[in-house]
């Protein structure tokens, strides 16, 4: 069952995608990113403070956001009002 070709890729696929999963877990853990340019090369480095705030502000702006749009298509307003509110989102 082992010798078997197919079972033997099976295992392979498994061992590696094991492998990514945890090193993937390893690096979010220990604020490592990886970024990848156009030619497949890639580079490491370490999630600084200024990163982690820019990333914090700007999901802070989008669950903003998020809300204003959940409540613009909640609410019964008029059109005018509708359209204010849009235009509100994009001078943001």
């Amino acid at each position: 069952m082992i010798g078997d070709p197919f079972t033997m890729v099976v295992f392979i696929v498994l061992i590696v995608t094991i492998g990514k999963v945890l090193s993937n877990r390893y690096k979010a853990s220990h604020g490592i990113i990886e970024d990848e340019d156009m030619l497949g090369n890639k580079t490491q480095r370490l999630l600084g403070n200024n990163d982690t705030k820019a990333m914090q502000d700007e999901i802070r702006t989008l669950k903003d956001r998020i809300q204003v749009l959940e409540r613009i298509a909640t609410d019964n307003s008029s059109a005018n009002d509708l359209n204010r509110q849009i235009e509100e989102l994009r001078n943001r």
